[in-house]
C-alpha cells in the first residue's frame, strides 16, 4: 500500500526504486507486527490486573474503557490563566471610563468658552455624561470581579 503511494510521488528509476518500495513494505509489516505484540501484551497484563481485583471484563476493549479519567494540573492552569486574562480585559473598561470622563469635561470647557450664557444647560448635560461614563466603568469593574470570583 505504501509502495503504491510512493510510486505516485517518485518517478521510477529502475531497480533502486523497487528496492526502496520493498524496504518500505517490509518496514511497514515489521512495525505492524511490533505494535500488535505491544498492544496484546498490554491488554493481557490489564486483564490479569482486573481479574485480581475481581472485575472480569468481557473484552480487552472494555478493560481499556474501565480506566478512570483524571484531570491534569495543566488544564486547571489554563482555566486559571483564562480567568485572569478575562478579568484584565474587563478592567481595561475602567480606563475607558476615565477617558470618557475626561472627554466630557473637555467638551464642557470648550462649550462654555464658546457660549458662556449656556452654562447651566451645558453643566446638566456634563453631569449626565459623567454619570453614564462612570456607570460603564463600574459595570466593567463588576464584570471583572464576577469573572475572578464567580467562575
Amino acid at each position: 500500500m505504501v509502495a503504491h503511494y510512493l510510486g505516485r510521488f517518485l518517478p521510477p528509476f529502475g531497480p533502486q526504486s523497487q528496492a526502496l518500495a520493498m524496504n518500505v513494505q517490509s518496514a511497514q509489516k515489521n512495525m505492524f507486527n511490533l505494535s500488535r505484540a505491544v498492544v496484546s501484551s498490554q491488554f493481557s497484563s490489564m486483564q490479569k490486573d482486573n481479574q485480581s481485583k475481581a472485575v472480569v471484563p468481557s473484552s480487552s476493549l472494555l478493560a481499556l474503557a474501565c480506566r478512570g479519567f483524571q484531570t491534569s494540573s495543566q488544564v486547571q492552569d489554563v482555566d486559571s490563566a483564562a480567568k485572569f486574562i478575562g478579568a484584565g480585559a474587563a478592567t481595561v473598561g475602567v480606563a475607558g471610563s476615565g477617558a470618557g470622563i475626561g472627554t466630557v469635561f473637555g467638551s464642557l470647557i470648550i462649550g462654555y468658552a464658546r457660549n458662556p450664557s449656556l452654562k447651566q444647560q451645558l453643566f446638566s448635560y456634563a453631569i449626565l455624561g459623567f454619570a453614564l461614563s462612570e456607570a460603564m466603568g463600574l459595570f466593567c469593574l463588576m464584570m471583572a470581579f464576577l469573572i475572578l470570583f464567580a467562575l
